[in-house]
């Protein structure tokens, strides 16, 4: 759905980066989305993925791994990273951040047009496809 909406959600990891942390936030998160939105997931190779076998079982995903050093694979994540960046520029400290200004940061992205989607925002794509998706859908994620 991500290619067809651009529809973006912002996770908090409250605790650390392992494996285990990003799989717990990511089967939560997953588990609060509709079984049509759990499709593929396309990651880079970082080692929070390692246990990317559990997050599959746990949600249905399928995980699929970019090649070494190129961006172009996931070109979607890459330019969300740019927007993203618009709000939390390379080295802010996210630690200070709460969830639900995550979520409002969310909420801007997913409300805001896209050229790629015909001017139409991530939220107004997603509801196309009779999705009704609020951000605070993963609210509670630690």
């Amino acid at each position: 759905m991500e290619r067809k909406t651009r529809f973006t959600l912002l996770l908090r990891l409250s605790d650390d980066h392992s494996a285990t942390t990003v799989a717990n936030a990511l089967i939560t998160a997953y588990a609060r989305l509709p079984l049509p939105l759990r499709r593929t997931l396309t990651w880079d190779q970082g080692n929070e993925m390692f246990q990317h076998p559990r997050i599959e079982k746990a949600t249905g995903l399928r995980i699929y791994f970019a090649d070494p050093h190129s961006p172009w694979q996931r070109g979607t994540n890459e330019n969300t990273n740019g927007l993203i960046r618009q709000y939390f520029p390379k080295g802010t400290d996210l630690n200070v951040w709460s969830q639900d200004q995550l979520d409002d940061v969310c909420d801007e992205l997913n409300d805001r047009p896209r050229s790629c989607l015909n001017d139409r925002s991530p939220r107004a794509a997603m509801q196309r496809l009779g999705h009704r998706i609020h951000t605070s859908t993963i609210r509670d994620v630690h």
